[in-house]
Formats: structure tokens, C-alpha cells, sequence
């Protein structure tokens, strides 16, 4: 059974940093992009940040460029967020998701394959 599980959510002030995980279990991805999704309530999921397989080539959205940052451990099927200078309005669910299909994958949920359950991120003014 294929599971992606995120951790690493919380409270925060704004302006401080939270570092999401997502683990993969049941097989690999280390040759399928990922990325992070965040949904708030009554909006759309929308997508933050993607990599592919290397690594080699990242997409952030417009709001959260140069504050957040997307890696993985193919090694360790595992895919990160460093969220850096956190805001108000950064506060939702970020969910994991990887894509079975080649690099870019930067049009939206539809493109993705697995899903996580979500991590909860609340940043406080």
C-alpha cells in the first residue's frame, strides 16, 4: 500500500520557520517529481512548490518564492519544505503529492497521482 506521510506542522509566529517532511512508503518516487500543495479553508488546493526526480529543477508559486524552499532525499523517499519567514496568510493544510509523469508537473492538483493526508500549519500575527 502506497502512504505519503507529512509531519512537521504547528503553530509558529509569524516571521519564524517550519521544516514539513513527507515520507513515502510502499514504493519509490526517487524518478517522479513531487510537491507541496496547501489548501485553506473555503479555498482551492493550490500548489506551493514542486521538484523533480534530481532535484535538479524546482517551481515555487509567486507568493512564497524566496521564503520557501523544496528538497529531497531520494535516498530516503522523502521530500521537504523549509518554510522560512512564515505569514498569516500562509496558515492552511500542506498536503504531499507525487506525480507518475514527467517533469514540469506545475498545473495543478489534477496532475498527481498520491496524496498524503495533510499537516496542519497555523501562523499566528
Amino acid at each position: 500500500q502506497v502512504q505519503l506521510v507529512e509531519s512537521g506542522g504547528g503553530l509558529v509566529q509569524a516571521g519564524g520557520s517550519l521544516r514539513l517532511s513527507c515520507a513515502a512508503s510502499g514504493r519509490t518516487f526517487s524518478s517522479y517529481p513531487m510537491a507541496w500543495f496547501r489548501q485553506a479553508p473555503g479555498r482551492e488546493r493550490d500548489l506551493v512548490a514542486a521538484i523533480n526526480w534530481s532535484g535538479g529543477s524546482t517551481y515555487y508559486a509567486d507568493s512564497v518564492k524566496g521564503r520557501f524552499t523544496i528538497s529531497r532525499d531520494n535516498a530516503k523517499n522523502t521530500v521537504y519544505l523549509q518554510m522560512d519567514s512564515l505569514k498569516p496568510e500562509d496558515t492552511a493544510v500542506y498536503y504531499c503529492a507525487a506525480a507518475l509523469r514527467r517533469w514540469p508537473v506545475v498545473d495543478g492538483s489534477t496532475q498527481y497521482d498520491y496524496w498524503g493526508r495533510g499537516t496542519q500549519v497555523t501562523v499566528s500575527s
